[in-house]
């Protein structure tokens, strides 16, 4: 097992809660920050650029992602300029395509040329990295984000894919790929061995770090006491 210290990703901490942006910000294994107004509606935020602003007080010094959310060109095209505009570290989710399923790439690429910094999301498919690649290269620095955890939840094996996506942006610097929407910590180590820039985990899968290494035969004893534990807590009785 290849201790936490060894890996090479960079591990991005992805959510909208204060407290737990917080928390990520002084763990150092933590490089940089993803959120998306799903998360931001979870977490009960109903003001998206007073939330943002308000994150970008604590993270000043490392990559945050923020999305856009029209489904329009041109009104998505101005709020991307709109958030690239409150921080240097900010980069602007667009979308693979609108909810048509029009390619945004032509979006992306003028965005990428102008300087703004691009994190292409809700990637799933080969034919779709090679076109955020097209559209992003020669611009400014840039960010695929394959959700290899979807492409997962459909029964097929994410790591070729990725594989195959880190092939395709060997030949454009300047263009990283991210691992998105990863459901357990061992996608941290199998991400890490393909060789993907970055990771990006919720505060669920991140909290199972402090796991590392650990003993299976101690784990499998505080596995009974939990059961044994829970079980008297219950009053259960046969």
């Amino acid at each position: 097992m290849k201790p936490v210290s060894d890996l090479k990703i960079k591990i991005f901490a992805d959510g909208a809660d204060k407290a737990q942006i917080l928390r990520s910000k002084a763990n150092p294994l933590i490089k940089g920050f993803t959120t998306n107004p799903t998360l931001m509606r979870a977490a009960g935020v109903t003001d998206y650029e007073a939330f943002a602003r308000e994150i970008l007080q604590i993270v000043q010094d490392l990559p945050i992602s923020f999305e856009v959310f029209a489904d329009d060109f041109a009104e998505m095209e101005r709020q991307a300029k709109k958030i690239a505009s409150w921080a240097e570290n900010v980069y602007v989710k667009i979308p693979i395509t609108t909810t048509h399923g029009e390619s945004a790439m032509g979006l992306a690429s003028r965005l990428s040329r102008s300087g703004v910094k691009v994190n292409v999301t809700a990637v799933l498919t080969l034919d779709q990295v090679r076109s955020a690649a097209d559209a992003l290269a020669g611009g400014a620095p840039s960010v695929i984000s394959v959700f290899a955890g979807r492409i997962a939840d459909t029964g097929r094996d994410p790591v070729p894919i990725m594989a195959e996506a880190l092939r395709i942006l060997s030949t454009r610097p300047g263009i990283e790929l991210l691992w998105a929407s990863p459901r357990e910590l061992l996608n941290i180590f199998q991400a890490d061995d393909v060789g993907c820039h970055i990771i990006t985990a919720t505060e669920g899968v991140l909290s199972k770090l402090q796991t590392v290494g650990k003993d299976l035969q101690e784990y499998s004893l505080e596995t009974v006491q939990m059961f044994y534990n829970d079980a008297s807590r219950s009053g259960y009785k046969l």
